[in-house]
Protein backbone atom coordinates (compact mmCIF):
# COMPACT_ATOMS: atom_id res chain seq x y z
CA UNK A 1 0.00 0.00 0.00
CA UNK A 2 0.98 3.27 -0.75
CA UNK A 3 1.01 5.47 1.96
CA UNK A 4 2.14 9.56 1.27
CA UNK A 5 1.14 12.39 4.14
CA UNK A 6 1.59 15.16 2.82
CA UNK A 7 1.74 18.21 4.88
CA UNK A 8 0.36 21.55 2.54
CA UNK A 9 1.86 24.87 2.63
CA UNK A 10 0.82 27.41 0.07
CA UNK A 11 3.95 29.37 -0.74
CA UNK A 12 3.71 32.99 -2.25
CA UNK A 13 6.97 34.19 -3.90
CA UNK A 14 9.06 33.58 -6.61
CA UNK A 15 8.45 31.16 -9.25
CA UNK A 16 10.52 27.96 -9.09
CA UNK A 17 13.34 27.59 -11.74
CA UNK A 18 14.35 25.49 -14.35
CA UNK A 19 17.21 23.36 -12.66
CA UNK A 20 16.23 19.91 -10.71
CA UNK A 21 17.76 18.80 -7.79
CA UNK A 22 19.79 15.39 -9.06
CA UNK A 23 20.59 14.59 -12.68
CA UNK A 24 19.17 16.73 -15.55
CA UNK A 25 15.94 14.46 -16.67
CA UNK A 26 16.32 14.37 -20.35
CA UNK A 27 13.24 12.44 -22.09
CA UNK A 28 12.88 11.32 -25.67
CA UNK A 29 9.65 10.59 -27.51
CA UNK A 30 10.38 7.75 -29.93
CA UNK A 31 9.07 4.92 -31.87
CA UNK A 32 10.67 1.85 -33.79
CA UNK A 33 9.44 3.18 -36.87
CA UNK A 34 10.81 6.62 -36.66
CA UNK A 35 13.52 7.23 -38.92
CA UNK A 36 15.35 9.34 -37.12
CA UNK A 37 15.52 7.82 -33.62
CA UNK A 38 18.27 5.78 -33.96
CA UNK A 39 20.34 8.91 -34.72
CA UNK A 40 18.66 10.53 -31.59
CA UNK A 41 19.85 7.09 -29.63
CA UNK A 42 23.47 7.69 -30.82
CA UNK A 43 23.60 11.75 -29.71
CA UNK A 44 21.57 10.72 -26.35
CA UNK A 45 24.24 7.82 -25.91
CA UNK A 46 27.18 10.39 -26.10
CA UNK A 47 25.43 12.92 -23.70
CA UNK A 48 25.48 10.19 -20.94
CA UNK A 49 28.92 8.92 -21.51
CA UNK A 50 30.16 12.60 -20.86
CA UNK A 51 28.05 13.51 -18.06
CA UNK A 52 27.45 10.80 -16.42
CA UNK A 53 24.78 10.02 -13.63
CA UNK A 54 24.57 14.25 -13.67
CA UNK A 55 21.36 13.54 -16.88
CA UNK A 56 18.79 10.31 -16.40
CA UNK A 57 17.58 9.93 -19.69
CA UNK A 58 14.12 7.76 -20.15
CA UNK A 59 12.68 6.76 -23.67
CA UNK A 60 8.50 7.53 -23.70
CA UNK A 61 7.90 4.89 -26.64
CA UNK A 62 4.95 6.02 -28.54
CA UNK A 63 2.28 4.39 -31.28
CA UNK A 64 1.10 7.17 -33.23
CA UNK A 65 3.59 5.77 -36.00
CA UNK A 66 2.71 2.39 -35.98
CA UNK A 67 0.60 2.40 -39.89
CA UNK A 68 4.06 3.40 -40.88
CA UNK A 69 5.31 -0.91 -40.00
CA UNK A 70 4.80 -2.99 -37.19
CA UNK A 71 2.78 -1.51 -33.81
CA UNK A 72 5.63 -0.34 -31.36
CA UNK A 73 4.89 -3.08 -28.78
CA UNK A 74 6.20 -0.87 -25.63
CA UNK A 75 4.31 1.70 -25.95
CA UNK A 76 2.12 3.22 -23.14
CA UNK A 77 -0.68 5.21 -22.95
CA UNK A 78 0.84 7.78 -20.74
CA UNK A 79 3.65 8.48 -23.03
CA UNK A 80 1.60 10.32 -25.58
CA UNK A 81 -0.40 12.37 -22.78
CA UNK A 82 3.22 13.17 -21.62
CA UNK A 83 3.97 14.55 -24.68
CA UNK A 84 0.33 16.06 -25.61
CA UNK A 85 0.83 17.95 -22.26
CA UNK A 86 4.34 19.41 -23.33
CA UNK A 87 3.38 19.88 -27.13
CA UNK A 88 0.75 22.78 -25.50
CA UNK A 89 3.48 23.74 -23.18
CA UNK A 90 5.89 24.74 -25.61
CA UNK A 91 3.00 26.03 -28.19
CA UNK A 92 4.02 23.30 -30.55
CA UNK A 93 1.88 22.51 -33.80
CA UNK A 94 2.04 19.12 -33.10
CA UNK A 95 3.67 15.75 -31.29
CA UNK A 96 6.77 14.74 -33.23
CA UNK A 97 9.78 12.13 -32.65
CA UNK A 98 12.92 12.42 -31.69
CA UNK A 99 11.56 15.03 -29.60
CA UNK A 100 14.17 15.41 -26.23
CA UNK A 101 12.18 17.27 -23.23
CA UNK A 102 15.15 18.72 -20.23
CA UNK A 103 14.00 19.05 -16.64
CA UNK A 104 10.06 19.95 -18.68
CA UNK A 105 12.04 23.61 -19.00
CA UNK A 106 13.82 22.90 -22.90
CA UNK A 107 12.73 20.83 -26.19
CA UNK A 108 14.36 20.18 -29.31
CA UNK A 109 14.84 17.44 -32.00
CA UNK A 110 16.45 14.72 -30.33
CA UNK A 111 18.87 13.98 -33.60
CA UNK A 112 20.47 17.32 -33.50
CA UNK A 113 23.35 16.96 -31.28
CA UNK A 114 24.29 21.13 -31.03
CA UNK A 115 20.91 21.83 -30.22
CA UNK A 116 20.64 19.11 -27.63
CA UNK A 117 24.10 20.58 -26.17
CA UNK A 118 22.49 23.75 -25.96
CA UNK A 119 19.28 22.62 -24.37
CA UNK A 120 21.12 20.76 -21.74
CA UNK A 121 23.56 23.84 -21.05
CA UNK A 122 20.86 26.03 -20.53
CA UNK A 123 19.17 24.03 -18.15
CA UNK A 124 22.82 23.07 -16.25
CA UNK A 125 23.10 26.79 -15.67
CA UNK A 126 19.39 28.15 -14.60
CA UNK A 127 19.05 28.85 -10.77
CA UNK A 128 18.31 25.36 -8.88
CA UNK A 129 15.15 24.81 -7.23
CA UNK A 130 14.13 25.17 -3.81
CA UNK A 131 13.02 21.21 -3.65
CA UNK A 132 14.86 18.85 -2.17
CA UNK A 133 15.20 14.83 -1.91
CA UNK A 134 16.14 13.09 0.80
CA UNK A 135 16.43 8.85 1.09
CA UNK A 136 16.16 6.89 4.07
CA UNK A 137 15.55 3.06 3.08
CA UNK A 138 12.10 3.02 1.36
CA UNK A 139 10.91 6.21 2.71
CA UNK A 140 11.92 9.69 0.78
CA UNK A 141 11.27 13.00 2.41
CA UNK A 142 10.30 15.97 0.05
CA UNK A 143 10.99 19.52 1.59
CA UNK A 144 10.46 22.40 -0.29
CA UNK A 145 8.68 25.44 -2.24
CA UNK A 146 5.91 25.77 -4.74
CA UNK A 147 4.02 28.37 -6.66
CA UNK A 148 1.54 25.91 -7.24
CA UNK A 149 0.43 22.35 -7.63
CA UNK A 150 2.70 19.98 -8.02
CA UNK A 151 2.99 16.19 -9.33
CA UNK A 152 5.08 13.34 -7.59
CA UNK A 153 5.16 10.18 -9.91
CA UNK A 154 7.05 6.93 -10.10
CA UNK A 155 8.10 6.04 -13.15
CA UNK A 156 10.00 2.24 -13.94
CA UNK A 157 12.26 1.80 -16.92
CA UNK A 158 14.60 -0.66 -18.34
CA UNK A 159 18.48 -0.27 -18.14
CA UNK A 160 21.46 -2.29 -18.63
CA UNK A 161 20.95 -6.36 -19.51
CA UNK A 162 17.16 -5.89 -19.11
CA UNK A 163 16.64 -3.64 -21.63
CA UNK A 164 16.76 -5.52 -24.93
CA UNK A 165 15.86 -2.48 -26.97
CA UNK A 166 17.46 0.01 -29.15
CA UNK A 167 15.82 2.61 -26.62
CA UNK A 168 17.75 4.14 -23.82
CA UNK A 169 16.16 3.47 -20.80
CA UNK A 170 12.67 2.54 -22.10
CA UNK A 171 9.78 3.60 -19.40
CA UNK A 172 7.57 0.57 -19.02
CA UNK A 173 4.89 1.80 -16.26
CA UNK A 174 4.34 5.51 -14.80
CA UNK A 175 2.22 6.11 -11.45
CA UNK A 176 0.67 9.20 -10.11
CA UNK A 177 1.68 8.68 -6.52
CA UNK A 178 0.11 12.57 -5.51
CA UNK A 179 0.10 16.33 -5.00
CA UNK A 180 2.09 18.87 -3.43
CA UNK A 181 1.94 22.14 -2.85
CA UNK A 182 5.57 22.72 -1.10
CA UNK A 183 6.28 22.01 2.83
CA UNK A 184 7.35 18.61 3.48
CA UNK A 185 5.67 15.30 2.02
CA UNK A 186 6.89 11.50 3.84
CA UNK A 187 6.53 9.49 1.38
CA UNK A 188 6.70 5.70 0.91
CA UNK A 189 8.20 4.46 -1.81
CA UNK A 190 6.22 1.45 -4.06
CA UNK A 191 8.04 -1.87 -4.85
CA UNK A 192 10.99 -1.51 -7.78
CA UNK A 193 10.77 -4.19 -10.51
CA UNK A 194 13.14 -2.61 -12.42
CA UNK A 195 14.73 0.76 -12.22
CA UNK A 196 12.68 3.48 -11.33
CA UNK A 197 12.84 7.34 -10.45
CA UNK A 198 10.53 9.17 -8.43
CA UNK A 199 9.67 12.86 -10.42
CA UNK A 200 8.25 15.94 -8.57
CA UNK A 201 7.18 18.04 -11.72
CA UNK A 202 4.80 20.77 -11.74
CA UNK A 203 0.82 20.17 -13.14
CA UNK A 204 0.49 20.16 -16.37
CA UNK A 205 4.22 18.31 -17.33
CA UNK A 206 5.45 21.70 -16.78
CA UNK A 207 9.80 21.95 -15.22
CA UNK A 208 10.71 19.42 -13.43
CA UNK A 209 11.89 20.22 -9.99
CA UNK A 210 13.59 17.22 -8.46
CA UNK A 211 14.39 13.65 -9.92
CA UNK A 212 15.60 10.45 -7.84
CA UNK A 213 17.03 7.29 -9.21
CA UNK A 214 16.00 4.01 -7.19
CA UNK A 215 17.21 0.90 -8.28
Amino acid sequence: MIRLLLMLALICGFAAPARAEGPVLIELFASKNCRACPAAYKTLAAVEQEHGRKVLILTWPVDYWDYLGSKEKMALPESKDRQRGYVERFSLRGPYTPQTVFNGAEQTAGNKPAKVAAALEKVKTAEPADVHLKRTGKAVTLTGTSDGLVDIWWVTYLTGADNTTKMPNPVTSVQQIGPWLGGRADITLPDCTATCVLIVQEAGFGKVLAAMPVR
